[in-house]
């Protein structure tokens, strides 16, 4: 294990409404909703683990109560602690109510929702060496029609973000997963809502402050009822909703 890992906290958002999966999971956060009988968020808290670092901070909202409940405050070597909106904030917005508790100069943030087939160390590492403020890990998928695209340069700055289009082609898009400087959420408005993906990185990437690592690893997210499905085939083993 790095020591330097162990000493970088790492955000995961998780405050989502899960709207989209109410059908399939009913009111339960679609952060625990059950994938091979554990909390989705269990997933992302074994990469988490297995890649060196100890300290999360769970950004939590909708059913945060339920979210501490399935978790705890500790997750084998990791050490858990909550960070609660006090109303909807955006992604953004809940990353910046959360630096009181990322207590470092820079921090690893994760969508809570979505998991990706990366070396979490290798991106720390790659961000490091880029001394970059801002990096948005991307991965190719075979159909990028649902999530839209991310163009990255030749220098490995993010350029352009493509809306989303029904062509069935595919693409690099934003794997959900970012290296940010402290000070880059802290310069957001405090106790306004911020889109992470439609208000600050387009604005980082417009100023060439944001970066974009490549990576090729097996991607999936949790937004839709087919999606939440295809998890048990993504991680292995059945599949059940929320006891």
């Amino acid at each position: 294990m790095s020591a330097d890992l162990a000493a970088i906290p790492v955000a995961i958002l998780a405050g989502g409404l899960g709207t989209r999966l109410r059908p399939v999971i009913g009111a339960h956060a679609k952060v625990v909703a059950q994938v091979q009988g554990r909390p989705f968020l269990a997933h992302l808290l074994d990469q988490i683990a297995a890649a060196g670092f100890r300290d999360v901070v769970v950004c939590a909202g909708f059913r945060a109560d339920e979210v501490e409940a399935s978790l705890g405050s500790r997750h084998g070597p990791l050490r858990l602690r909550y960070s609660v909106e006090p109303e909807p904030l955006g992604t953004g917005g809940a990353l910046r109510h959360a630096v009181p508790l990322l207590d470092a100069p820079a921090f690893l943030a994760m969508n809570g929702d979505s998991f990706c087939e990366a070396d979490l160390a290798a991106v720390w590492a790659w961000h490091a060496a880029k001394r970059a403020e801002a990096t948005l890990v991307a991965t190719h998928v075979p159909d990028a029609s649902r999530y839209g695209r991310v163009e990255i340069d030749a220098d490995d700055r993010v350029r352009h973000f493509t809306e989303k289009q029904a062509d069935g082609k595919p693409g690099w898009i934003n794997a959900g997963i970012y290296c940010l400087s402290r000070g880059r959420i802290e310069a957001l408005e405090p106790g306004r809502p911020v889109s992470l993906e439609r208000d600050a990185l387009p604005a980082w990437a417009a100023a060439a402050l944001l970066y974009g690592h490549r990576v090729r690893g097996r991607f999936i997210d949790i937004g839709t009822p087919g999606a939440y499905s295809a998890a048990s085939r993504f991680f292995g083993g059945e599949n059940r909703g929320p006891e």
